[in-house]
Order: structure tokens, then C-alpha cells, then sequence
């Protein structure tokens, strides 16, 4: 449900989204898709594959990616040193649409 949600906001923002029903699929479409991947969005827990799991996964494939977390569990902590280094950029959920869409421009828009 929160998959759908989160495309359908992103879609009408203007984003291209690239949709997976869980870690390992999201890998494989990374792996086939053709064109520039520039964001990862995922869950922290998901089946199959976490979501840290799944971003160092795809960090190694595409090395620009750029990665937003979410979760609903506050004890996930995005503080971790490794954590860092794969994204700075967290969301809480629930969220509303336009939190997400700001958090998706922050992380797009080099800093200046």
C-alpha cells in the first residue's frame, strides 16, 4: 500500500518510477534497466532483503545512486557510520505527499 502511494505521489510530481514488490526484485531491475537510475527509495524492512542490504547492493552497480530511507520502526537507526555512507536522507513514516516530494528534490539538488 505504501508502494502504490509513494508512486503514484512521485509520478505526479513529474519522477519516472521504477517499481519492485521487494529487495530482489528491485535488484534485477536495477541490473536490466538500460537508462541512468538516479534514487533509491526503500523501506528499511522489507522481504527478502533489507533495505541497507539492497542499497549496498546497488551502490556497487550504479555508484551515483543516491539512496532516501523509510520506516515506519524509530528504533532503525540511519546514524550508523555504514548507514552514512549509503544516505543521509531518511523519512518517517507516515508521511504526507508533498514531505515526500521535498525529501526526493533535497536528496536530487546538490547542495550549493
Amino acid at each position: 500500500m505504501v508502494r502504490n502511494l509513494a508512486r503514484r505521489i512521485l509520478v505526479q510530481a513529474g519522477f519516472t518510477v521504477l517499481e519492485a514488490e521487494n529487495g530482489e526484485e528491485a535488484l534485477e531491475l536495477c541490473k536490466r534497466h538500460q537508462g541512468p537510475i538516479h534514487l533509491l527509495l526503500t523501506d528499511m524492512v522489507m522481504p527478502k532483503m533489507s533495505g541497507p542490504e539492497l542499497a549496498r547492493c546497488i551502490a556497487l552497480l550504479r555508484r551515483e545512486i543516491k539512496v532516501v530511507f523509510m520506516s515506519g520502526y524509530t528504533e532503525h537507526s540511519i546514524l550508523e557510520p555504514e548507514m552514512l555512507e549509503l544516505a543521509k536522507t531518511f523519512i518517517q513514516k507516515p508521511f504526507s505527499p508533498g514531505a515526500l516530494v521535498q525529501k526526493i528534490w533535497e536528496t536530487l539538488t546538490p547542495a550549493s
